[in-house]
C-alpha cells in the first residue's frame, strides 16, 4: 500500500471518528432521547437542528467519499480492518472531550488494535 492510499484510508477513518464525536456532542445538547408517538416529530426536529449533529453527518459523507477512493486502490480485506483505528481515535477523543473513562481494559484493547493495524499495514 502506498502513502496516498494509506492517507485516504486514515483520513476516512479520522473523519468517521470525528463524526461520532460530533454526534455525541449534539446528543449531549439534546439529552436522553425517549421517543413516543406524541413527541417523535419535536425530538426529531431538535436533533436535526443541532449544529454538531449536522457537522457529524457532513463528516460521514466526506468519509464515505474518501473510503470509496481508498477501496478503488486497495483490497477491502486490507482496508476494512483499518477502520478499527476509528475505535482508538474515538475512545481517546471521548476521554479528552467528554471525560469518558479509559480503563486498563480499554487501554489494553486499544494497544491490541494498534498492533493489529500495524501488522496489517505491513502486509
Amino acid at each position: 500500500m502506498n502513502i496516498a492510499t494509506f492517507s485516504f484510508i486514515v483520513s476516512g477513518v479520522l473523519l468517521n471518528a470525528l463524526a461520532q464525536l460530533l454526534l455525541k456532542a449534539g446528543t449531549r445538547n439534546v439529552g436522553a432521547i425517549h421517543l413516543t408517538l406524541d413527541n417523535w416529530f419535536g425530538i426529531g426536529l431538535k436533533v436535526a437542528t443541532q449544529l454538531p449533529i449536522i457537522g457529524g453527518l457532513a463528516c460521514y459523507v466526506a468519509s464515505v467519499v474518501l473510503w470509496i477512493i481508498a477501496l478503488s486502490r486497495v483490497d477491502v480485506s486490507i482496508a476494512y480492518p483499518m477502520l478499527s483505528l476509528g475505535y482508538v481515535v474515538t475512545a481517546v477523543g471521548a476521554w479528552y472531550l467528554f471525560g469518558e473513562a479509559l480503563s486498563w481494559q480499554r487501554l489494553l484493547a486499544i494497544g491490541i488494535i494498534l498492533l493489529g493495524v500495524a501488522l496489517l499495514a505491513r502486509s
